[in-house]
């Protein structure tokens, strides 16, 4: 991921705004990125701004040291490079056209741990509908196995100790243009979208992370 420490610039899309219809829309991938990202990193960058400690750590850093910060400076900390980091983070991962499921490591590592992708597949879209109010749906890599979980908010599994694979957000700012209160909808559209060769490349970099440090340990 690319500027990943202070001061935070809102990277352009990896693609066009239009490019994902009509699964999201061009007007809602606007607003979602020029305007809610852009918000989370103007004031990530205000709350860092007069912190030169925090500014040499990383964006994932902080989040994982959101916990051991001053109480002042926990929320705004894990709320918005939180906010940062996870609309990168889902981002990266749509693309369209999409191949129609995972290949590869990650395909073998989900049949392993789910039992097949449509088992995998249902018990995401259960996980995505589950969170109340705003937050997102995760595929985590934890202590080399496959999970489902979900956050509210902007919180990250990562300040946990889990390593992201895949996430949606289901943000109401995410679908509610298009799907309006429809969260199954655009659950079922984004699955049309999905960058599985980035999901692919999370998880075999994760999976590296967890063989190094098992080395270390031994």
């Amino acid at each position: 991921m690319e500027n990943e420490y202070y001061p935070y610039i809102n990277l352009p899309l990896p693609y066009e705004y239009d490019a994902l219809e009509p699964f999201i829309d061009k007007r809602t991938m606007m607003i979602h990125h020029d305007k809610h990202l852009q918000t989370y990193i103007n004031n990530l960058n205000d709350a860092l701004k007069d912190c030169p400690m925090l500014q040499r750590l990383s964006l994932a850093q902080l989040i994982r040291k959101s916990a051991c910060l001053p109480q002042n400076m926990q929320t705004v900390i894990r709320n918005n490079a939180g906010g940062v980091y996870n609309h990168r983070f889902f981002f990266d991962l749509l693309i369209n056209p999409a191949e129609e499921r995972p290949c590869g490591k990650l395909a073998a590592a989900i049949d392993c741990n789910f039992g097949s992708y449509e088992q995998f597949k249902s018990a995401f879209e259960k996980a995505a509908l589950s969170v109340f109010g705003s937050g997102y749906a995760w595929l985590v890599l934890r202590n080399g196995r496959l999970r489902i979980v979900t956050t509210q908010n902007q919180n990250n599994p990562i300040e946990w100790g889990m390593c992201p694979i895949l996430a949606i957000d289901v943000w109401e700012h995410a679908y509610y243009l298009k799907h309006y209160n429809v969260r199954a909808d655009y659950i079922e559209d984004w699955t049309q979208v999905i960058n599985w060769s980035q999901a692919e490349c999370n998880f075999q970099t994760s999976m590296g992370c967890v063989k190094s440090i098992s080395k270390v340990m031994q």
